[in-house]
């Protein structure tokens, strides 16, 4: 069992003081079920990406843009939506801890 709100702060503090401005770690693995928390200090962009089949994320602090070609979806603290199942690129618009879950396989 992890504490989220002890993983937020870690993460946020990680992100801050690393040079790329990111960090993550996977917390849950449960067969095609991934659970990760991302740091993101302020400016830190995760460059375009592929979705996997099926994701969502939670921002647990801060506020983050995903970016994809139908669009940017803004996100704020508390706020959960669905990563669209398109290639995309994530920016913190402050410093941001995010959830990221995604099933790997359908």
């Amino acid at each position: 069992m992890r504490d989220v709100a002890a993983l937020t702060e870690e993460y946020a503090d990680a992100a801050s003081s690393a040079p790329h401005g990111r960090s993550a770690e996977l917390v849950l693995q449960d067969g095609p079920l991934r659970q990760s928390v991302l740091g993101l200090a302020e400016g830190a962009e995760l460059s375009e990406h592929d979705a996997p089949p099926a994701a969502s994320v939670l921002v647990l602090k801060g506020s983050i843009e995903i970016v994809g070609e139908s669009g940017t979806i803004a996100l704020e603290t508390g706020m959960l939506a669905a990563v669209p199942r398109e290639r995309h690129s994530v920016k913190a618009v402050v410093d941001s801890v995010f959830l990221l879950t995604a099933v790997t396989d359908i």
